[in-house]
């Protein structure tokens, strides 16, 4: 394991230029301090986890130090906001301080959430708050220990600073971690400013370092839009699967390597609803939950658009094509999983939308069902749960429909399919009033629960002795927390 002066820097993305990015310091917070730290995510650098107890780690993760070697630099993109294209965004609030390799030869951004103003942060004040920095560390880690494709959480720093959004609050730093920061709206910042030296400069760095298989293809940057276009549908299938709502699903807040990042106004659902709109500032539903699937295929098409110097219109038709079936499948896959069936019918399909239908209409839990469907034979689940639907007469229906196709499924013992079940269904899912919970303790000083939801939603299958209360479903205010892009 290493120490913190042994990481070692290899600034990829700053040795692109100054039309890329902007070489600025981070501002320091007043009196930083450890709030919670991801041994997981340490351990991706190679790290020591008890160093992020001494008050090195705070200071450097609370832009009070810098490594000699890191270069931090504040990257310009643009992007389709709400639909609407915003010529210059960039990072207002963020810095890549630089680029890490560990042992593995894996290259890591350090990226610094709220270190204070860039030229791009127009009329913000390049802060982040305590609130949004604990959402953003327990969603990334979360996620990724629900399988979904994410950017990684080291730390959250916390501070004295005040910063002013609807009241004063806490300024604090988050030290995200993924293999490239890049977005959709990089490639359109330079289509649309008709710079195609630097565009095809950016595309040449994407292809090379992130996607370099695609090289062997007879069309490269062909091979890789396709990827990109299959690992959305990949992740979004997953959200979809788990009941994750992004919130704000801009062009500049969609990866290139196709995994979640820059969380926002995002929730799980608590009650199944198709509809549910997590962002209050979203007023017309843009980026509902039913809506993530078209969404993402919008903002494809979007980044299409940007790679049209590169790949002819009718190749880039051809592969957007391929991403409502392959979501579809991984979706259906997702989802008979999650059932406990390990083949493969006709009508199974029909068989997910008519449950998402009664749970629809009745409020049930989306988490806690299938977790208890997994608890006991089908039969005997299903009876168990049966209560919780308003339609009996309809669940009654879907139940002799399932517990038949469970029938059909295999020769396997229920504590198979239990098992098998589990390792897909979690327990813990970070759900709003939890992580509300962890805030306002940490607010107050008091870290300890913030850290206890970490470790909880860490292991989100494995049941946990004596964390029942993580696994409950939310009390009616709970339901009912508005969230919005203020951070």
């Amino acid at each position: 394991m290493k120490a913190l002066d042994e990481l070692t820097f290899d600034n990829r993305f700053a040795r692109l230029g100054d039309a890329f990015s902007t070489h600025v310091l981070p501002e320091p917070l007043d009196a930083p301090r450890l709030v919670v730290a991801s041994d997981a995510a340490m351990a991706l650098l190679d790290l020591d986890p008890a160093v992020a107890e001494t008050p090195v780690f705070a200071e450097l993760f609370g832009g009070h130090k810098l490594w000699a070697e890191a270069e931090p630099r504040a990257m310009v993109y643009s992007g389709h906001q709400f639909g609407g294209y915003t010529p210059q965004l960039g990072d207002g609030r963020g810095l890549l301080l630089g680029e890490v390799y560990n042992q593995a030869g894996e290259h890591w951004d350090l990226h610094l959430k709220g270190a204070g103003m860039t030229p791009y942060s127009r009329m913000g004040d390049g802060r982040a708050v305590l609130r949004s920095s604990i959402r953003e560390f327990l969603a990334s880690e979360a996620l990724h220990a629900l399988g979904i494709p994410s950017s990684r959480a080291l730390c959250v720093i916390g501070s004295d600073t005040p910063v002013w959004r609807e009241k004063q609050e806490r300024g604090a730093m988050v030290l995200r971690l993924a293999h490239s920061h890049i977005r959709f709206g990089h490639f359109e910042y330079f289509y649309y400013t008709k710079k195609p030296e630097q565009q095809a400069q950016l595309a040449e760095h994407v292809l090379n370092l992130h996607y370099p298989e695609c090289r062997e293809q007879p069309e490269p940057y062909l091979a890789m839009f396709r990827e990109i276009v299959e690992r959305n549908a990949e992740m979004i299938a997953k959200w979809q699967a788990y009941g994750f709502c992004h919130g704000v699903m801009n062009t500049d807040n969609m990866s290139i390597l196709g995994i979640t990042f820059d969380f926002g106004p995002f929730a799980f659902l608590d009650d199944f609803d198709a509809h549910f709109i997590c962002n209050h500032s979203d007023h017309e539903g843009r980026y509902s939950f039913s809506n993530q699937v078209p969404i993402g295929q919008w903002n494809l098409s979007a980044l299409a658009q940007a790679l049209t110097p590169f790949i002819s219109v009718d190749a880039l038709k051809e592969a957007l094509g391929l991403y409502l079936p392959l979501y579809q499948a991984h979706y259906l896959d997702l989802m008979r999983r999650r059932l406990g069936l390990t083949t493969a019918e006709d009508d199974d399909q029909a068989l997910v939308e008519r449950l998402l239908k009664l749970m629809q209409n009745s409020g049930v839990d989306y988490t806690l069902f299938f977790r208890r469907l997994g608890d006991e034979p089908a039969a005997l689940a299903v009876t168990r749960l049966r209560d919780d639907f308003v339609d009996l007469a309809g669940f009654d229906a879907w139940a002799e429909r399932y517990t038949a196709r469970v029938a059909r499924d295999g020769a396997y013992t229920e504590e198979q399919r239990r098992a098998r079940m589990h390792a897909v269904n979690p327990l813990y899912i970070l759900r709003n009033y939890l992580a509300q919970n962890a805030i306002t303790a940490a607010e107050s000083g008091d870290y300890s629960e913030v850290r206890r939801l970490h470790e909880v939603l860490s292991k989100p299958f494995e049941e946990q002795a004596g964390m029942e209360q993580y696994a409950q479903r939310p009390p009616d205010w709970g339901k009912h927390l508005e969230i919005s892009c203020s951070s």
